[in-house]
């Protein structure tokens, strides 16, 4: 299930920021704080840290679910 992590009153659908962005700029701050290894590149482009974040995110996601 992927609800909106912070729904907002102003627009008529309550929509707002997902659970799955919320996880994925969560997991996004450790990326970038510690990019050490990631997919064992030597160099680390912004697209490979946004498909991090969110494979994070939804493993975080199928985690909720168990």
């Amino acid at each position: 299930m992927n609800e909106a992590a912070f729904p907002n009153p102003h627009l008529r659908d309550g929509s707002g920021m997902t659970l799955r962005d919320y996880f994925a700029a969560k997991a996004m701050q450790g990326l970038i704080a510690s990019p050490r290894g990631l997919f064992g590149k030597n160099e680390i482009t912004d697209v490979d840290y946004a498909q991090a974040a969110y494979l994070i995110a939804d493993a975080m996601l199928k985690a909720r679910e168990a």
